[in-house]
């Protein structure tokens, strides 16, 4: 049986790259938002990252494994079908995709007691389905590149 996302990402030796590397696709992507929305973003990142510093890589490390199981289903599937480009893949199902990756967010806003971080995730959760969505080639990317 082959092995899943969770297994392949979170392998000891791997895990840490993926981690740079989801953190490096964070910075980047906020980086290059423009407009009104990506202007509240970056405040909220900037806030959170005033907030502490590691917050952000610790974040990704806590998020990463539901991340890789809400992943497990579309990385399957797009084996099944053959391959391909796996960015390309989930870009094809962005709003499938994007609400499953933002659902472990949400829940994790829910359950902080960081009022300071659940006011920054709660300032750009209404645009945050688009940044998902435009984020998804480089995730998808990033994944197929340790799996």
């Amino acid at each position: 049986m082959a092995a899943t996302l969770h297994e392949m990402l979170l392998a000891p030796q791997v895990q840490p790259q993926v981690v740079a590397d989801c953190e490096a696709l964070v910075n980047h992507e906020v980086g290059d938002m423009s407009g009104i929305s990506g202007t509240a973003v970056k405040l909220g990142y900037k806030t959170v990252k005033a907030f502490s510093a590691n917050y952000i890589h610790a974040i990704i490390e806590t998020l990463l494994p539901r991340m890789a199981d809400e992943l497990q289903p579309y990385w399957a599937d797009f084996n099944a079908a053959g391959g391909g480009s796996f960015g390309d893949y989930l870009a094809k199902r962005e709003d499938e995709v994007g609400e499953a990756l933002l659902s472990i967010t949400d829940e994790r806003g829910r359950n902080s007691q960081r009022a300071t971080i659940v006011r920054a995730y709660n300032s750009v959760r209404g645009g945050a389905a688009k940044h998902v969505k435009a984020a998804l080639p480089q995730v998808g990317a990033l994944v197929q590149r340790y799996a």
